[in-house]
Protein backbone atom coordinates (compact mmCIF):
# COMPACT_ATOMS: atom_id res chain seq x y z
CA UNK A 1 0.00 0.00 0.00
CA UNK A 2 1.28 3.70 -0.85
CA UNK A 3 2.64 5.67 1.88
CA UNK A 4 1.69 9.50 2.03
CA UNK A 5 5.27 11.84 1.54
CA UNK A 6 5.76 12.95 5.41
CA UNK A 7 8.00 16.27 3.66
CA UNK A 8 6.94 17.11 0.14
CA UNK A 9 3.53 19.08 0.64
CA UNK A 10 2.38 18.94 -3.04
CA UNK A 11 3.52 14.97 -3.62
CA UNK A 12 1.37 14.25 -0.27
CA UNK A 13 -1.58 16.55 -1.83
CA UNK A 14 -1.27 14.09 -5.13
CA UNK A 15 -0.72 11.37 -2.98
CA UNK A 16 -4.59 11.74 -1.07
CA UNK A 17 -6.05 13.14 -4.60
CA UNK A 18 -4.89 10.15 -6.06
CA UNK A 19 -6.24 7.80 -3.50
CA UNK A 20 -9.93 9.37 -3.30
CA UNK A 21 -9.99 8.82 -7.08
CA UNK A 22 -9.48 5.08 -6.09
CA UNK A 23 -12.00 5.16 -3.70
CA UNK A 24 -14.00 6.86 -6.42
CA UNK A 25 -13.38 4.34 -8.97
CA UNK A 26 -14.15 1.13 -6.35
CA UNK A 27 -17.19 2.53 -5.55
CA UNK A 28 -18.43 2.68 -8.57
CA UNK A 29 -17.28 -0.96 -9.80
CA UNK A 30 -18.50 -1.90 -6.93
CA UNK A 31 -22.22 -0.52 -8.03
CA UNK A 32 -21.80 -1.38 -11.40
CA UNK A 33 -21.20 -5.27 -9.81
CA UNK A 34 -24.08 -4.56 -7.44
CA UNK A 35 -26.63 -3.79 -10.40
CA UNK A 36 -25.38 -6.92 -12.11
CA UNK A 37 -26.47 -9.07 -9.06
CA UNK A 38 -29.73 -7.46 -8.67
CA UNK A 39 -30.96 -7.87 -11.84
CA UNK A 40 -29.84 -11.36 -12.27
CA UNK A 41 -30.29 -12.41 -8.53
CA UNK A 42 -26.86 -14.16 -9.08
CA UNK A 43 -23.73 -12.70 -9.94
CA UNK A 44 -21.87 -16.28 -11.10
CA UNK A 45 -24.90 -16.52 -13.36
CA UNK A 46 -25.24 -12.84 -14.69
CA UNK A 47 -21.76 -13.40 -15.89
CA UNK A 48 -22.26 -17.18 -17.47
CA UNK A 49 -25.07 -15.57 -19.12
CA UNK A 50 -23.14 -12.38 -20.49
CA UNK A 51 -20.67 -14.76 -21.79
CA UNK A 52 -23.43 -16.80 -23.76
CA UNK A 53 -25.15 -14.15 -25.25
CA UNK A 54 -21.86 -12.48 -26.58
CA UNK A 55 -20.40 -15.80 -27.79
CA UNK A 56 -18.37 -17.18 -25.11
CA UNK A 57 -16.84 -20.59 -26.53
CA UNK A 58 -20.36 -20.79 -28.35
CA UNK A 59 -18.37 -19.93 -32.00
CA UNK A 60 -19.54 -23.19 -33.21
CA UNK A 61 -22.90 -21.45 -33.03
CA UNK A 62 -21.80 -19.51 -35.87
CA UNK A 63 -21.93 -22.43 -38.59
CA UNK A 64 -24.31 -25.02 -35.96
CA UNK A 65 -27.69 -25.80 -37.68
CA UNK A 66 -30.13 -24.93 -34.55
CA UNK A 67 -33.07 -26.91 -35.69
CA UNK A 68 -31.34 -30.35 -35.74
CA UNK A 69 -31.42 -31.82 -32.31
CA UNK A 70 -33.25 -33.49 -29.82
CA UNK A 71 -35.22 -32.62 -26.56
CA UNK A 72 -33.63 -33.63 -23.30
CA UNK A 73 -35.52 -33.62 -19.75
CA UNK A 74 -34.15 -30.40 -17.19
CA UNK A 75 -35.84 -30.08 -14.64
CA UNK A 76 -32.81 -27.77 -13.50
CA UNK A 77 -32.93 -24.78 -15.95
CA UNK A 78 -36.65 -25.11 -16.93
CA UNK A 79 -38.98 -23.92 -16.92
CA UNK A 80 -37.35 -20.48 -17.55
CA UNK A 81 -40.19 -18.88 -15.70
CA UNK A 82 -43.41 -19.72 -13.59
CA UNK A 83 -46.90 -19.98 -14.95
CA UNK A 84 -48.53 -17.92 -11.98
CA UNK A 85 -45.73 -15.35 -12.14
CA UNK A 86 -46.26 -13.98 -15.15
CA UNK A 87 -48.53 -10.84 -14.95
CA UNK A 88 -49.62 -11.20 -18.47
CA UNK A 89 -50.03 -15.06 -18.81
CA UNK A 90 -53.18 -16.02 -21.09
CA UNK A 91 -55.79 -18.24 -20.25
CA UNK A 92 -55.61 -19.84 -23.70
CA UNK A 93 -52.23 -21.23 -22.77
CA UNK A 94 -52.53 -21.28 -18.72
CA UNK A 95 -52.56 -25.07 -18.56
CA UNK A 96 -52.09 -25.50 -15.10
CA UNK A 97 -54.76 -22.37 -14.11
CA UNK A 98 -57.44 -25.07 -16.04
CA UNK A 99 -56.32 -28.37 -14.10
CA UNK A 100 -53.59 -29.83 -15.75
CA UNK A 101 -52.20 -31.94 -13.00
CA UNK A 102 -48.87 -33.74 -15.22
CA UNK A 103 -45.82 -30.49 -14.98
CA UNK A 104 -43.49 -32.20 -17.46
CA UNK A 105 -44.19 -30.36 -20.75
CA UNK A 106 -42.43 -27.56 -18.92
CA UNK A 107 -39.24 -29.27 -18.14
CA UNK A 108 -38.09 -30.26 -22.06
CA UNK A 109 -34.74 -28.33 -23.21
CA UNK A 110 -34.12 -27.89 -27.07
CA UNK A 111 -30.26 -29.12 -27.59
CA UNK A 112 -28.73 -29.09 -30.98
CA UNK A 113 -26.83 -32.31 -32.23
CA UNK A 114 -23.44 -30.23 -33.12
CA UNK A 115 -23.68 -26.89 -30.41
CA UNK A 116 -25.71 -25.19 -27.39
CA UNK A 117 -27.89 -22.59 -27.38
CA UNK A 118 -26.83 -19.62 -25.85
CA UNK A 119 -28.99 -19.15 -22.47
CA UNK A 120 -31.49 -16.66 -22.75
CA UNK A 121 -31.25 -13.69 -21.01
CA UNK A 122 -33.99 -11.10 -20.25
CA UNK A 123 -31.60 -8.21 -18.73
CA UNK A 124 -29.16 -8.64 -22.12
CA UNK A 125 -32.13 -8.80 -24.77
CA UNK A 126 -33.76 -6.07 -23.00
CA UNK A 127 -30.68 -3.32 -23.22
CA UNK A 128 -30.79 -5.08 -27.51
CA UNK A 129 -34.25 -3.40 -27.49
CA UNK A 130 -33.60 -0.28 -25.64
CA UNK A 131 -35.74 2.44 -27.74
CA UNK A 132 -36.79 -0.18 -30.31
CA UNK A 133 -39.65 -2.60 -31.19
CA UNK A 134 -39.90 -6.33 -31.61
CA UNK A 135 -43.03 -7.07 -33.35
CA UNK A 136 -45.05 -10.39 -33.58
CA UNK A 137 -47.20 -10.59 -36.73
CA UNK A 138 -49.49 -13.41 -37.41
CA UNK A 139 -52.18 -15.61 -36.14
CA UNK A 140 -52.92 -17.52 -32.74
CA UNK A 141 -49.74 -19.09 -32.77
CA UNK A 142 -47.30 -16.29 -33.18
CA UNK A 143 -49.58 -14.80 -30.19
CA UNK A 144 -48.66 -17.55 -28.59
CA UNK A 145 -44.68 -16.82 -28.77
CA UNK A 146 -45.47 -13.06 -28.06
CA UNK A 147 -46.91 -13.79 -24.77
CA UNK A 148 -44.13 -16.36 -24.09
CA UNK A 149 -41.59 -13.55 -24.97
CA UNK A 150 -43.40 -11.31 -22.72
CA UNK A 151 -43.42 -13.69 -20.06
CA UNK A 152 -39.37 -14.53 -20.69
CA UNK A 153 -38.98 -10.93 -20.02
CA UNK A 154 -41.73 -10.04 -17.13
CA UNK A 155 -39.51 -11.46 -14.48
CA UNK A 156 -36.69 -9.11 -14.75
CA UNK A 157 -38.62 -5.75 -14.68
CA UNK A 158 -40.11 -4.31 -11.61
CA UNK A 159 -44.16 -4.17 -11.17
CA UNK A 160 -43.98 -0.24 -11.80
CA UNK A 161 -42.09 -0.37 -14.73
CA UNK A 162 -44.44 -2.55 -17.53
CA UNK A 163 -47.42 -2.23 -18.96
CA UNK A 164 -49.64 -4.03 -21.40
CA UNK A 165 -52.09 -2.19 -23.84
CA UNK A 166 -54.43 -2.91 -26.84
CA UNK A 167 -56.08 -1.69 -29.08
CA UNK A 168 -57.74 -3.47 -31.95
CA UNK A 169 -55.50 -5.74 -33.34
CA UNK A 170 -52.19 -4.50 -31.80
CA UNK A 171 -51.11 -5.61 -28.38
CA UNK A 172 -47.82 -3.77 -26.69
CA UNK A 173 -46.66 -5.05 -23.54
CA UNK A 174 -43.96 -1.85 -22.60
CA UNK A 175 -41.18 -2.03 -20.45
CA UNK A 176 -40.80 1.45 -19.82
CA UNK A 177 -37.22 1.67 -17.95
CA UNK A 178 -36.07 0.72 -21.56
CA UNK A 179 -38.23 1.90 -24.03
CA UNK A 180 -38.41 -1.22 -25.35
CA UNK A 181 -42.13 -2.61 -26.81
CA UNK A 182 -42.68 -6.22 -27.54
CA UNK A 183 -46.05 -6.01 -29.72
CA UNK A 184 -48.31 -8.77 -31.34
CA UNK A 185 -50.76 -7.64 -34.56
CA UNK A 186 -53.46 -9.58 -35.71
CA UNK A 187 -53.06 -10.75 -39.42
CA UNK A 188 -53.67 -14.65 -39.25
CA UNK A 189 -53.55 -13.97 -43.39
CA UNK A 190 -50.64 -11.43 -43.76
CA UNK A 191 -53.01 -9.94 -46.36
CA UNK A 192 -56.58 -8.31 -45.71
CA UNK A 193 -59.00 -10.91 -44.88
CA UNK A 194 -62.88 -11.26 -43.42
CA UNK A 195 -60.70 -12.71 -40.50
CA UNK A 196 -59.40 -9.43 -38.97
CA UNK A 197 -61.37 -8.55 -36.69
CA UNK A 198 -59.02 -9.96 -33.41
CA UNK A 199 -62.41 -11.32 -31.70
CA UNK A 200 -65.26 -11.87 -33.96
CA UNK A 201 -63.11 -14.19 -36.91
CA UNK A 202 -64.38 -17.17 -37.16
CA UNK A 203 -66.19 -16.68 -40.07
CA UNK A 204 -68.13 -19.90 -42.10
CA UNK A 205 -66.35 -18.46 -45.51
CA UNK A 206 -62.99 -17.46 -45.69
CA UNK A 207 -62.40 -14.42 -48.04
CA UNK A 208 -58.73 -12.64 -49.06
CA UNK A 209 -57.92 -9.53 -50.71
CA UNK A 210 -54.38 -11.35 -51.71
CA UNK A 211 -53.25 -8.07 -53.31
CA UNK A 212 -53.88 -5.50 -50.36
CA UNK A 213 -52.04 -5.40 -47.06
CA UNK A 214 -51.07 -1.90 -46.27
CA UNK A 215 -54.24 -1.33 -43.55
CA UNK A 216 -52.10 -3.83 -41.86
CA UNK A 217 -48.82 -2.90 -42.91
CA UNK A 218 -49.00 0.38 -42.18
CA UNK A 219 -48.81 -0.87 -38.33
CA UNK A 220 -44.99 -2.46 -38.87
CA UNK A 221 -43.23 -0.21 -40.76
CA UNK A 222 -41.18 1.38 -37.68
CA UNK A 223 -40.44 -2.08 -36.12
CA UNK A 224 -37.35 -2.89 -35.70
CA UNK A 225 -37.30 -7.19 -35.59
CA UNK A 226 -40.02 -8.35 -37.80
CA UNK A 227 -41.17 -11.99 -37.11
CA UNK A 228 -44.27 -13.52 -39.50
CA UNK A 229 -45.88 -16.52 -39.66
CA UNK A 230 -49.39 -17.45 -41.50
CA UNK A 231 -49.97 -21.06 -42.11
CA UNK A 232 -52.83 -21.74 -39.47
CA UNK A 233 -55.33 -19.98 -41.25
CA UNK A 234 -54.51 -21.67 -45.22
CA UNK A 235 -55.16 -24.76 -44.35
CA UNK A 236 -58.41 -25.37 -46.79
CA UNK A 237 -58.45 -26.74 -50.54
CA UNK A 238 -59.23 -23.28 -52.00
CA UNK A 239 -59.93 -19.96 -50.75
CA UNK A 240 -62.88 -17.41 -52.11
CA UNK A 241 -60.63 -14.49 -53.68
CA UNK A 242 -62.04 -10.97 -53.70
CA UNK A 243 -60.94 -8.06 -56.66
CA UNK A 244 -62.26 -5.26 -54.60
CA UNK A 245 -63.17 -3.86 -51.82
CA UNK A 246 -65.05 -5.23 -48.72
CA UNK A 247 -66.62 -2.02 -48.63
CA UNK A 248 -67.93 -1.80 -52.30
CA UNK A 249 -70.59 -4.00 -53.46
CA UNK A 250 -69.09 -4.28 -56.73
CA UNK A 251 -66.17 -6.77 -56.09
CA UNK A 252 -65.89 -9.92 -57.89
CA UNK A 253 -65.14 -13.18 -55.92
CA UNK A 254 -63.62 -16.45 -57.27
CA UNK A 255 -62.59 -19.45 -55.33
CA UNK A 256 -59.22 -20.25 -56.44
CA UNK A 257 -56.73 -23.31 -55.43
CA UNK A 258 -55.24 -22.38 -51.94
CA UNK A 259 -51.32 -22.97 -52.84
CA UNK A 260 -51.91 -20.16 -55.51
CA UNK A 261 -53.46 -18.20 -53.09
CA UNK A 262 -51.17 -18.09 -50.57
CA UNK A 263 -48.43 -17.62 -53.04
CA UNK A 264 -50.07 -14.75 -54.37
CA UNK A 265 -50.05 -13.51 -50.49
CA UNK A 266 -46.68 -13.90 -49.73
CA UNK A 267 -45.57 -12.12 -53.11
CA UNK A 268 -47.52 -8.96 -52.15
CA UNK A 269 -46.22 -9.28 -48.71
CA UNK A 270 -42.65 -9.43 -50.28
CA UNK A 271 -43.34 -6.76 -52.33
CA UNK A 272 -44.24 -4.76 -49.29
CA UNK A 273 -41.08 -5.45 -47.57
CA UNK A 274 -38.87 -5.09 -50.17
CA UNK A 275 -39.87 -1.21 -50.70
CA UNK A 276 -40.60 -0.51 -47.14
CA UNK A 277 -38.50 -2.25 -44.68
CA UNK A 278 -35.13 0.02 -43.61
CA UNK A 279 -32.62 -2.63 -44.46
CA UNK A 280 -30.00 -1.11 -42.27
CA UNK A 281 -32.24 -1.25 -39.26
CA UNK A 282 -35.06 -3.77 -39.29
CA UNK A 283 -34.01 -8.04 -38.63
CA UNK A 284 -36.99 -9.68 -40.35
CA UNK A 285 -37.85 -13.77 -39.40
CA UNK A 286 -40.92 -15.61 -40.64
CA UNK A 287 -41.48 -18.79 -38.30
CA UNK A 288 -42.79 -21.88 -40.08
CA UNK A 289 -45.38 -24.06 -39.80
CA UNK A 290 -46.17 -24.85 -35.64
CA UNK A 291 -47.65 -28.86 -36.55
CA UNK A 292 -50.56 -30.33 -35.00
CA UNK A 293 -51.39 -33.77 -33.28
CA UNK A 294 -55.16 -34.51 -34.36
CA UNK A 295 -54.39 -38.18 -35.15
CA UNK A 296 -52.85 -40.35 -32.30
CA UNK A 297 -52.43 -43.65 -34.79
CA UNK A 298 -49.70 -40.95 -36.57
CA UNK A 299 -47.10 -42.01 -33.97
CA UNK A 300 -49.00 -45.23 -33.01
CA UNK A 301 -50.67 -43.77 -29.86
CA UNK A 302 -53.89 -45.08 -28.21
CA UNK A 303 -56.17 -42.04 -28.15
CA UNK A 304 -58.02 -40.22 -30.72
CA UNK A 305 -55.18 -37.14 -30.53
CA UNK A 306 -52.96 -35.40 -27.74
CA UNK A 307 -55.48 -35.86 -25.28
CA UNK A 308 -54.05 -37.65 -22.53
CA UNK A 309 -50.55 -37.33 -23.99
CA UNK A 310 -47.87 -36.65 -21.32
CA UNK A 311 -44.36 -37.48 -23.06
CA UNK A 312 -43.47 -36.42 -26.60
CA UNK A 313 -42.29 -38.57 -29.43
CA UNK A 314 -38.66 -39.98 -28.77
CA UNK A 315 -37.91 -41.44 -32.87
CA UNK A 316 -35.58 -39.13 -34.18
CA UNK A 317 -37.16 -37.91 -37.33
CA UNK A 318 -40.23 -37.95 -36.93
CA UNK A 319 -43.22 -36.22 -39.16
CA UNK A 320 -46.98 -35.84 -38.82
CA UNK A 321 -49.16 -34.78 -40.94
CA UNK A 322 -50.06 -32.22 -38.61
CA UNK A 323 -47.49 -29.89 -41.27
CA UNK A 324 -48.16 -28.94 -45.25
CA UNK A 325 -44.55 -29.33 -46.77
CA UNK A 326 -45.54 -27.79 -50.00
CA UNK A 327 -46.71 -24.12 -47.98
CA UNK A 328 -42.85 -24.29 -46.64
CA UNK A 329 -41.57 -24.49 -49.57
CA UNK A 330 -43.26 -22.18 -50.99
CA UNK A 331 -42.34 -19.69 -48.20
CA UNK A 332 -38.61 -20.80 -48.79
CA UNK A 333 -39.05 -20.11 -52.62
CA UNK A 334 -40.25 -16.26 -51.23
CA UNK A 335 -37.30 -15.88 -48.54
CA UNK A 336 -35.27 -17.05 -51.41
CA UNK A 337 -36.15 -14.59 -53.99
CA UNK A 338 -35.67 -11.81 -51.34
CA UNK A 339 -32.50 -12.52 -50.66
CA UNK A 340 -31.26 -12.22 -53.71
CA UNK A 341 -33.05 -8.85 -53.86
CA UNK A 342 -30.56 -7.73 -51.19
CA UNK A 343 -33.24 -8.23 -48.20
CA UNK A 344 -32.60 -11.17 -46.24
CA UNK A 345 -35.38 -12.79 -44.27
CA UNK A 346 -34.26 -15.51 -41.67
CA UNK A 347 -36.39 -18.59 -41.27
CA UNK A 348 -37.08 -19.96 -37.69
CA UNK A 349 -37.75 -23.56 -38.67
CA UNK A 350 -39.43 -24.69 -35.63
CA UNK A 351 -41.88 -27.38 -37.65
CA UNK A 352 -39.66 -30.64 -36.97
CA UNK A 353 -37.87 -29.45 -33.43
CA UNK A 354 -42.23 -29.45 -32.20
CA UNK A 355 -43.49 -32.18 -34.26
CA UNK A 356 -41.88 -34.22 -31.46
CA UNK A 357 -44.04 -32.72 -28.18
CA UNK A 358 -47.61 -34.42 -28.75
CA UNK A 359 -47.58 -33.67 -25.52
CA UNK A 360 -47.05 -29.86 -25.19
CA UNK A 361 -50.96 -28.97 -26.42
CA UNK A 362 -53.42 -27.00 -23.92
CA UNK A 363 -55.37 -30.52 -24.75
CA UNK A 364 -58.82 -29.56 -22.76
CA UNK A 365 -56.85 -27.83 -19.93
CA UNK A 366 -57.53 -23.98 -21.11
CA UNK A 367 -60.21 -21.71 -21.08
CA UNK A 368 -63.52 -23.01 -23.17
CA UNK A 369 -64.94 -19.70 -24.79
CA UNK A 370 -68.11 -20.77 -25.36
CA UNK A 371 -69.79 -24.24 -23.02
CA UNK A 372 -69.41 -27.11 -23.89
CA UNK A 373 -72.31 -29.95 -24.56
CA UNK A 374 -73.62 -32.67 -22.34
CA UNK A 375 -71.83 -34.77 -24.99
CA UNK A 376 -68.60 -32.82 -25.66
CA UNK A 377 -68.34 -33.55 -21.75
CA UNK A 378 -68.56 -37.35 -22.43
CA UNK A 379 -66.08 -37.09 -24.91
CA UNK A 380 -62.96 -34.84 -23.92
CA UNK A 381 -60.76 -35.85 -26.80
CA UNK A 382 -63.72 -33.90 -28.87
CA UNK A 383 -62.75 -30.57 -27.95
CA UNK A 384 -59.21 -30.97 -26.38
CA UNK A 385 -56.86 -28.27 -28.51
CA UNK A 386 -53.67 -30.04 -30.18
CA UNK A 387 -53.01 -26.86 -32.07
CA UNK A 388 -51.69 -24.14 -29.40
CA UNK A 389 -49.02 -24.83 -26.82
CA UNK A 390 -49.11 -24.51 -23.03
CA UNK A 391 -46.46 -22.44 -21.06
CA UNK A 392 -44.00 -22.39 -20.22
CA UNK A 393 -43.55 -24.62 -23.05
CA UNK A 394 -42.56 -25.28 -26.62
CA UNK A 395 -43.06 -21.52 -27.82
CA UNK A 396 -40.29 -20.54 -25.54
CA UNK A 397 -37.82 -22.79 -27.40
CA UNK A 398 -39.22 -20.70 -30.27
CA UNK A 399 -38.36 -17.55 -28.81
CA UNK A 400 -34.65 -19.35 -27.42
CA UNK A 401 -33.67 -19.61 -31.01
CA UNK A 402 -35.24 -16.42 -31.83
CA UNK A 403 -32.67 -14.78 -29.25
CA UNK A 404 -29.91 -16.58 -30.88
CA UNK A 405 -30.83 -15.53 -34.08
CA UNK A 406 -30.87 -11.88 -32.43
CA UNK A 407 -27.74 -11.89 -31.21
CA UNK A 408 -25.75 -14.66 -33.28
CA UNK A 409 -26.84 -14.82 -36.69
Amino acid sequence: MDQMPKKNPILAATWGIRNSFRSILALLVAAIVVRAVYLTQNGAQFLEDLSSTMGGSKDSIHKCNLFSGQWVFDNHSYPLYKEKECTFMSDQLACEKFGRKDFGYRNWRWQPHQCDLPRFNATALLERLRNKRLMFVGDSLNRGQWVSMVCLLDSVILSGFKSMHSNGSLNTFKAHEYNASIEFYWAPLLVESNNDNPVSHRLPERVVRVQAIEKHARHWTDADILVFNSYLWWKRPKMNVLWGSFESSDGIYKDVEMLRVYEMALKTWSDWLEFHVNRNKTQLFFVSMSPTHQTAEEWGGSGENCYTETEPIIEEGYWGNGSEPKMMRLVEKVLDELNTRGLNVQMLNITQLSEYRKEGHPSIYRKQWEPLTNEQLSNPSSYADCIHWCLPGVPDVWNELLYAHIFHR
